[in-house]
């Protein structure tokens, strides 16, 4: 009859049946495959990437920042953090192949999006993690160097180190996911202009001491032990930096900006 619709045998139902069931069980053990081999991948580049930072010295060099302190109070330290980044991203990438494996059409599109951003997000991610310690230690060696002076303006110095790195490590970041910089850029140039400025007036007397210092460094008119004269000052050299020279008479002790030194003129008692 016209228009009429054949069923289909049943030895027919049955083959298309087994050829569905084979092939979800193919794809089914392909991604478990994937996703296994994804998780020995994750756990190898994690712990590589952990045992190259320990001997590189980074534990030792980042101890004492701000970053691992905060990373100790979670029970972690900033080595496992980074080792636990390396895993997830490794495991990203293994998840988005078992889709692709799977055939899931219609986020196609959307993996790959995902696919795309994800090392830029992954990149942003440590730069962000590294600017941090960095500009943590930074700050450290700043505080630590400068801890001789007596300067009340000194005290910002520290700070602003790891703030500026801070800024850096941000602008970078942004950059990777794509983020407009330019308007930061230019808030960059002013800040530096700014803390150039600040610095020229706030720390008038610092430069002009440490200019002198550069200038006696190089000379070296005195040295530790010799017995000098600086206007009234009358004492032995105990120690002298870039900023201040140290000199003890026999109940007191001095300690004199190089500029002092330098404009007052310095006489050597042989």
């Amino acid at each position: 009859m016209v228009g009429s619709v054949q069923p289909l045998p049943l030895q027919s139902i049955g083959s298309i049946v087994e050829r569905i069931v084979q092939t979800a069980g193919v794809r089914f053990l392909g991604v478990l495959a994937i996703l296994a081999l994804g998780l020995v991948l994750a756990y190898v580049a994690g712990s590589l990437v952990q045992r190259l930072l320990i001997r590189a010295g980074v534990p030792d060099a980042i101890e004492g920042t701000a970053f691992e302190r905060a990373a100790r109070d979670f029970d972690t330290s900033t080595i496992e953090i980074l080792s636990w980044l390396t895993r997830y991203f490794v495991l990203g990438i293994a998840l988005v192949a078992a889709l692709s494996f799977v055939g899931v059409n219609y986020v196609d599109q959307f993996w790959g999006l995902v696919l795309a951003i994800l090392p830029q997000l992954f990149i942003a991610i440590l730069v962000l993690i590294v600017g941090i310690v960095v500009g943590d230690k930074i700050e450290l060696l700043v505080a630590e160097r400068f801890r001789g002076v007596k300067l009340p303006q000194v005290n910002i110095l520290p700070s602003l180190a790891k703030y500026t790195v801070f800024f850096l490590a941000s602008l970078i970041a942004l950059s990777q996911v794509g983020v407009a910089i330019a308007a930061l850029i230019v808030l960059l140039g002013a800040y530096l202009f700014g803390l150039i400025v600040l610095s020229a007036v706030a720390f008038h007397d610092l430069l002009k001491s440490g200019a002198a210092g550069t200038y006696l460094l190089f000379i070296q008119p005195y040295s530790i032990g010799d017995e000098i004269v600086v206007g009234e000052i009358h004492g032995v050299v105990q120690e002298f930096d870039m900023f201040v020279t140290y000199v003890e008479s026999e109940d007191r002790e001095y300690i004199l900006p190089n500029a002092r030194v330098f404009d007052e003129g310095v006489g050597r008692i042989r």
